[in-house]
């Protein structure tokens, strides 16, 4: 472990040759050895930020023996003044794991939509062909095979824990780790230091201007992630990374792309394309639901290729796939086809239910809810895409909360509207088992609002959940 006094050094400061037993910006983290960072909270027009700097008698108290912060402080431990507190979090938490970015050769994915997949599968092809492989993504942690997963909802977590898990990954043999990496953690100094290989920019749309204030600021950004990187892999399509094409050490990907899919099959088991690239021509088969997941391939692919896999290591590595979890995850093909999905809004149900239409053969079948405490209009918004879209609806919960659910329930049947296709179960296992009881061959059910997700809210208890799981055990009674 090192010393306060190595870690203070950083900043020109001398302390006492303390051993340090952590770094950390949460009070409630603190233990006994630990420096504590004070750091602002993030600005947004909704709310007053939280502070650090107030809960540092709290982290002295669990016995931080030191604290880090921005203001001009006479405390009873050795303290450190800074100019920026969350790149000074940064530093300290790679100094403090040893910097392990430096043993690793990393591949970061950023973008509006699509990174989550982007990240699982480049993780999947790499991983299959060198193991072990980490990943660091909204979906989850992985460290070669094994599934970990942070609390809170962040696509990235805060420096301590991103360079916690760097420090894991090579601690069990991983050269390589894949990074899904949001701008959130970009401007907020979450990945401060880290350098890439390879950076992926799948596109840029309207998002997150709470924070970055205008659509300039949320390119320039995401845009950092390949200012970090060794080369470039980039969106052709879309209208903001068209702007990054023809740089040096760049390689694009989509209809105008070095990486084109061409003659595209789509079928109720998958995708199935031919690849144009500058490894030559080849064919593939990806078990995806989903014509847009061919543009996701293209880009983990040409990632990929470029840390040196070959075509046959990108062809099987697609073939296996098992899906991310909870993204249009494809849990069966037949007799009737199983889908689960993170969709829990009317526009990313409606997204859902229009991807799967085309390949269901017989009926479309969903099982969704509405989260309480939350705004109504999305629960209303559900039921009339549900009424319009699929065949039958089946309204069930989705972390309720404190609210009651039988309200939520009946919100969305009232804006279904039509009583013959919604059918109301309050239980969200039973729910699931009700809708493959009446399954038949040739339909398509999608379970959708919970995904990836590991609780299930109720009341103030948040249970354990496993939506996938719940569904392969109905699907083997």
């Amino acid at each position: 472990m090192p010393t306060l006094r190595e870690l203070f050094g950083l900043f020109g400061q001398t302390a006492p040759a303390l051993e340090v037993q952590g770094v950390t910006h949460d009070s409630r983290l603190v233990q006994p050895g630990f420096v504590f960072v004070a750091i602002p909270g993030v600005p947004l027009p909704s709310r007053k930020p939280f502070d650090g700097h107030d809960y540092i008698p709290q982290a002295i108290q669990n016995g931080a023996v030191a604290v880090v912060g921005m203001r001009e402080l006479h405390l009873n431990v050795p303290y450190l003044r800074v100019a920026d507190a969350r790149a000074a979090l940064a530093d300290l938490s790679a100094a403090f794991w040893g910097y392990p970015a430096r043993r690793l050769e990393l591949l970061g994915v950023t973008g509006s939509k699509g990174k989550t997949t982007v990240a699982v599968l480049l993780h999947h092809l790499l991983q299959k062909a060198r193991s072990p492989v980490g990943r660091l993504s909204t979906v989850g942690i992985k460290i070669g095979e094994e599934e970990l997963f942070l609390p809170g909802h962040f696509t990235t977590p805060e420096a301590p824990q991103v360079q916690e898990m760097l420090h894991r990954f090579v601690q069990v043999g991983c050269r390589q780790a894949v990074l899904e990496v949001s701008s959130h953690a970009l401007a907020l100094d979450r990945v401060r230091g880290l350098e890439y290989r390879v950076g992926i920019f799948t596109n840029l749309y309207q998002d997150h201007l709470d924070l970055h204030g205008s659509m300039e600021n949320y390119f320039a950004e995401k845009k950092k992630l390949l200012e970090r990187s060794s080369f470039a892999i980039v969106n052709s399509d879309n209208p903001w990374t068209q702007t990054l094409l023809g740089r040096p050490n760049t390689w694009s990907y989509g209809q105008r792309g070095e990486w084109q899919a061409q003659n595209l099959v789509e079928s109720p088991t998958g995708l199935e394309f031919e690849v144009a690239s500058p490894l030559g021509r080849f064919e593939v088969r990806l078990p995806m639901v989903g014509r847009f997941n061919a543009e996701n391939a293209l880009a983990a692919m040409a990632a990929a290729a470029r840390a040196g896999l070959s075509v046959e290591q990108l062809q099987e590595g697609l073939a296996s796939f098992p899906g991310v979890p909870g993204r249009m995850q494809l849990v069966q093909s037949e007799p009737f086809r199983v889908v689960v999905d993170f969709a829990h809004t009317g526009a990313s149900l409606e997204a859902a239910l229009q991807t799967l239409r085309p390949t269901t053969q017989g009926r479309l079948v969903v099982v969704i809810g509405a989260a309480g405490n939350q705004d109504p209009s999305r629960r209303v918004g559900i039921g009339q895409v549900a009424a319009r879209l699929a065949d039958l609806a089946i309204f069930t919960e989705e972390d309720h909360r404190t609210e009651p659910l039988e309200a939520i329930l009946e919100t969305m049947a009232q804006a279904h509207g039509d009583p013959r296709r919604y059918v109301l179960v309050p239980d969200r296992r039973e729910a699931i088992r009700f809708a493959i009881q009446q399954a038949r061959p040739g339909d398509t059910l999608l379970f959708s609002g919970k995904g990836h997700e590991r609780t299930l809210e109720r009341g103030t208890e948040a249970i354990p959940w496993n939506e996938v799981e719940e569904v392969r055990k109905a699907l083997a009674r």
